[in-house]
């Protein structure tokens, strides 16, 4: 009798390699953004989705925040056409990035989750910056 894990086989490598592939153009990870970050990247704008309360308590330094429901035509229209954004919320159990990301969708904007949100963040050990400028350099540990 197989175990669990085992009862359904897995994939082809072929079928397999598609998915995995394809969660990579829709999801960037804590590190991969952070690193981005550090070494001065401009091909991507990160919007933290949150509430500008929990923005000011604690967000990734150079996250812009605006709200999922404030993501709007209008609004958009500050950035060049084919600005990639990269949408972030609480964590695993929060689904403001998702629906942040549907909104940009919506608006024909190019768009990735930062997978852990807030929560993957500080798991990787990086600090937050507080309060309502994006380029606070005041960090906390949350």
């Amino acid at each position: 009798m197989p175990s669990p894990v085992a009862a359904v086989p897995a994939a082809p490598s072929h079928i397999a390699q598609a998915y995995f592939e394809a969660r990579l153009t829709f999801e960037a990870d804590c590190w991969d953004t952070h690193e981005s970050l550090l070494s001065g990247a401009e091909d991507f704008v990160l919007l933290d989705v949150r509430s500008p309360q929990l923005y000011a308590e604690g967000h990734v330094p150079g996250a812009i925040n605006l709200p999922h429901g404030k993501i709007t035509t209008r609004r958009m229209a500050e950035w060049p056409a084919g600005t990639l954004f990269v949408t972030y919320c609480a964590g695993p159990h929060c689904n403001g990035a998702n629906k942040a990301a549907v909104r940009l969708v919506r608006l024909g904007l190019p768009v990735k989750e930062m997978i852990g949100g807030v929560t993957g963040w500080l798991d990787e050990g990086f600090k937050l910056a507080t309060g309502i400028d994006p380029s606070s350099v005041k960090t906390v540990d949350a």
